[in-house]
């Protein structure tokens, strides 16, 4: 039976440890056998996991036996790690063992060095962070997980749901892990990825700065198919100050920032209204359904239905 090592570390963050412990436990090979054994390992008898503790059953020496090892992410990404623990999961990748992290459980993965060269994730307000640290890394924070064969990664703690039936599929097929996937209540595979959950907010503009009253002003005029010459005449610039004192001031061309700001309201109207995508493309200022429906995509990483379908509350028409 393949064994699935859960190593928890003080600190832990309790869903990320009951995301592997649940999903693989419940599920059942054709004739209703379990497909995993379970293992919870840690360093120490006693692991802090914040708003409790618990006693973990098996020592980390059991990370030896296990044939996939499960990261969970941990509360304090600058507590340093315990040499041994380092020295364990290294030994177990030489291995071959397959090691798996959830959400910022890529930082205890990539401390041992073992990503070095290869793509990962993670959630995506940690990603920058997991970028400057490890450098040797190349981050996508857009992606729900990603496999490399004996590593991977996953996104934010949700996205633990989609590794762990990911890798269900890997080891026995579709089918166990379509019923899996029942028993968790989530689809086998969403459609897009991390990208539609991220808050894409502008770039901060210091306050008081000679730039403010015009973002107020291309906020306010989204629906019109403003031009770079518009926004320059607007601000009594020439276009290559304008996009010089842009980039100084926000970290971005005028016209990706108005992109972003026609994305946000967009995202809002898909929220908050029945109004349809043609609507609400013309709402915010694309000239035309299709040229929306391409810069949302690149931007949230989905189509603006199944965002609505993702993310829509109660919407008034």
């Amino acid at each position: 039976m393949h064994t699935v090592a859960v190593l928890a570390l003080d600190g832990v963050i309790p869903f990320d440890l009951s995301t592997p412990i649940e999903v693989f436990s419940r599920t059942r090979l054709p004739g209703g056998r379990p497909a995993y054994r379970i293992r919870v390992c840690a360093p120490a008898p006693e692991v802090d996991a914040g708003a409790f503790a618990l006693r973990a059953p098996w020592p980390l020496e059991a990370l030896a036996e296990a044939d996939t090892i499960v990261l969970p992410g941990v509360a304090d990404l600058d507590a340093p790690l315990p040499p041994e623990v380092l020295d364990a999961l290294r030994r177990a990748a030489g291995r071959g063992t397959r090691i798996a992290s959830i959400c910022v459980g890529a930082f205890v993965l990539a401390a041992t060095g073992l990503l070095d060269g290869l793509r990962a994730t993670t959630h995506w307000m940690a990603a920058p962070a997991l970028a400057a640290r490890y450098p040797g890394i190349e981050v996508d924070a857009d992606v729900l997980y990603i496999d490399n064969g004996q590593l991977l990664t996953s996104a934010g703690a949700a996205a633990g749901l989609d590794l762990c039936l990911h890798l269900i599929r890997r080891d026995h097929g579709s089918a166990v892990a379509a019923d899996a996937a029942r028993l968790s209540v989530m689809p086998l595979e969403r459609e897009g990825g991390q990208a539609q959950f991220i808050v894409h907010e502008q770039p901060p503009t210091p306050h008081g700065s000679e730039l403010e009253p015009l973002l107020s002003w291309m906020e306010e005029n989204v629906h019109h198919e403003l031009t770079l010459d518009e926004i320059a005449g607007r601000a009594g610039m020439s276009t290559r100050t304008l996009n010089r004192r842009f980039r100084e001031q926000t970290g971005t061309s005028p016209l990706q920032w108005l992109h972003r700001a026609r994305i946000r309201q967009a995202q809002y109207l898909l929220e908050n209204t029945g109004h349809p995508v043609e609507r609400i493309a013309s709402q915010v200022g694309f000239g035309s359904p299709t040229a929306f429906r391409d810069r949302f995509r690149r931007v949230a990483g989905t189509s603006p239905n199944a965002y609505r379908r993702a993310f829509q509350g109660h919407a008034e028409r």
